[in-house]
């Protein structure tokens, strides 16, 4: 049912303009509150709050350590900033009605917003690398931290809590552990474990390592009393320079997109109709003061931080919303005796109305917003890891010596190789080589194929190439493939599949060998390398009659017999040459010393 509600409203609501979330949230509404077809949407929630642990592990697999350290202004400046000053003033305002543990935990809850709702706008739009989107993750990482010492105020105002509740000094320092135990881990194990794996060839294996990488280090942050998020953006930071992270990414993305269209179906699915029929006008006072309120706050703080008005108003317009962290804060604050069931009930259900109502404030703020703006918008790329003008596929003997051609002309090349012990060889010598199948699309993605100019095809057996070389002109058109053939049928196959350039791996070594050969045998250089570009033109000439007439076509081009015609013995031919070369030279001469008479 969850499947088939996606699949029809998604398409629907992206079609008229509204976007895949609020159709995977209004299918949630269909099928839960409205049609009762499903039950129990707050345990599916949970379930599906592994897609926003999918999520941050991609976005970490994306920021290398230095890249995030570039960010920290935004992420302990304007992010603490935000979560501070809406908590604040959130928790003002509740103080009317609630009592001041209520109005804290409350207030800050809903100062928290919404990472998947953020990030999966941003990723549909293409604006996660410009200015204003590097802003909004730094807000949006920085709340995914607020969450652990959040917990533990909640800890601190409960009435009543669990007997066996750690103390703070104990739940800091196991903390500070795990993390420092998830850190020597990625550094000093991943890269080995990996290598193993993808020597066995087995992709099944890769996934399961993947799956167990990124929810092994959420549940262990989890149980160091910080968020699974936050485990797996660390793992993924932790990758983000490994050689296999475009494989874990291609892996990783199908399971996050699932799951987190599966968390937006449930956030429709938990909403009780009931609590908000009863508190109806209370909710609508509620969702748009506490979008406007946000809103404006955000706006204010992101022009002290020095955005342009119109990005401020974008990220405003953004991040309003409440956040579905907030869910795991009211939920926390309702059984240890905080605020009533009831309370916490009116606040999911402000929270999810506010999320469901993200697509309408971000297509209003576009709106506000002068489009010309973004022509000085400058996207941030980082093409240190991929996205270089040239692509290679396979790094065996032959693409190791095209990509030292590539780099002494000063030409940044990315290599993917599914060979993980080439890949580990390769990486110490410096090249930029990356573990990955060349065959899946998914990959090719992951690696940056659609910022390359060329896609050179350096696989060694001609089936994969031929598969590789499908799958890039039917997706990418628009880059060109250069691609090394086994044999002559092999060059034939290819030119039919209309590659730009194709060259067979022998034979230009063995072109240059037999001009050495001659060489050795007392040929001028001259005829040698005469020779040399009549049999390549002969060559070429026979494979575009056999692309045309077929394998055994043109045989009246080869060279059947040691010289052309007339045919003489070698060893005359060779003195023939001589003569030649000796009339040519005593020419020469004699021109030289008439001009030097004259």
């Amino acid at each position: 049912m969850l499947l088939a509600g996606a699949v029809v409203a998604a398409p629907l609501f992206k079609r008229i303009g509204l976007g895949t979330v609020l159709g995977y949230i209004a299918a949630g509404i269909l099928i839960g509150p409205v049609a009762r077809l499903i039950a129990g949407g707050e345990e599916i929630l949970h379930i599906a709050e592994l897609g926003v642990v999918f999520l941050l592990f991609l976005i970490g697999l994306e920021l290398k350590p230095s890249r995030l350290w570039a960010l920290r202004r935004d992420i302990f400046g304007l992010g603490l900033s935000q979560v501070m000053l809406s908590g604040v003033v959130l928790s003002g305002i509740l103080l009317f009605i609630l009592d001041p543990a209520a109005a804290i935990i409350a207030g800050f809850g809903l100062a928290l917003s919404s990472t998947a709702f953020g990030m999966q706008i941003l990723e549909d739009t293409g604006d996660t690398n410009r200015h204003y989107g590097q802003r909004a993750f730094s807000i949006l990482l920085f709340q995914d931290l607020a969450i652990a010492p959040l917990l533990v105020l909640a800890t601190f105002l409960a009435p009543y809590g669990a007997e066996d509740a750690r103390s703070p000094a104990l739940s800091i320092a196991i903390a500070i552990g795990t993390v420092a135990a998830l850190v020597l881990a990625g550094r000093y194990l991943l890269n080995p474990i990996f290598r193993v794996i993808g020597n066995t060839g087995a992709r099944e294996v890769m996934i399961a390592a993947a799956l167990l990488l990124v929810i092994g280090s959420g549940m262990a942050m989890q149980w160091a009393g910080l968020s699974m998020a936050m485990g797996a953006f660390i793992a993924g930071v932790l990758l983000a320079e490994s050689r296999y992270r475009h494989e874990l990414e291609a892996d990783i993305e199908p399971f996050r997109g699932i799951l987190l269209g599966l968390f937006f179906m449930a956030v429709g699915l938990s909403l009780d109709l009931t609590v908000i029929q009863n508190n109806l006008w209370l909710i609508l006072a509620a969702v748009p003061a506490l979008l406007a309120i946000k809103a404006l706050i955000i706006f204010v703080l992101a022009r002290l931080f020095g955005s342009y008005s119109d990005d401020a108003v974008r990220i405003a317009s953004l991040l309003p919303q409440g956040g579905e962290f907030g869910f795991v804060l009211f939920s926390a604050a309702a059984s240890s005796g905080i605020f009533p069931d009831r309370i916490a009930s009116i606040l999911v259900a402000i929270v999810t109305i506010s999320m469901a109502l993200t697509p309408l404030t971000r297509r209003f703020g576009d709106w506000i917003t002068s489009s010309a703006a973004w022509d000085d918008d400058v996207i941030e790329e980082d093409f240190a890891d991929a996205g270089s003008e040239v692509l290679m596929i396979g790094f065996s003997r032959f693409g190791q010596i095209t990509a030292q051609m590539l780099l002494a002309g000063g030409v940044e090349v990315t290599v993917i190789d599914l060979s993980a012990e080439r890949v580990t060889q390769a990486g110490k010598f410096g090249f930029r080589i990356y573990y990955g199948d060349g065959c899946r699309k998914d990959v090719l993605e992951a690696a940056g194929i659609r910022r390359a100019k060329i896609v050179l095809v350096c696989t060694h057996l001609p089936s994969i190439t031929n598969r590789i070389v499908d799958l890039v002109s039917s997706e990418y058109p628009n880059a060109k493939i250069y691609a090394r053939s086994w044999d002559r049928a092999h060059a034939i196959a290819l030119r039919k599949r209309n590659v730009d350039f194709e060259l067979r791996e022998t034979v230009e070594s063995a072109l240059v060998f037999g001009r050495h050969t001659l060489y050795a045998l007392g040929l001028d250089e001259r005829l040698a390398h005469e020779i040399e570009k009549d049999v390549r033109q002969r060559d070429e000439e026979r494979l575009a009659i056999q692309q045309v007439e077929g394998l055994f076509a043109g045989q009246e081009k080869m060279l059947t017999s040691p010289v052309p015609e007339p045919l003489i013995e070698p060893k005359k031919r060779r003195e023939a040459a001589r003569a030649a070369q000796e009339k040519a030279t005593k020419e020469d001469s004699s021109d030289t010393k008439q001009t030097a008479a004259e």
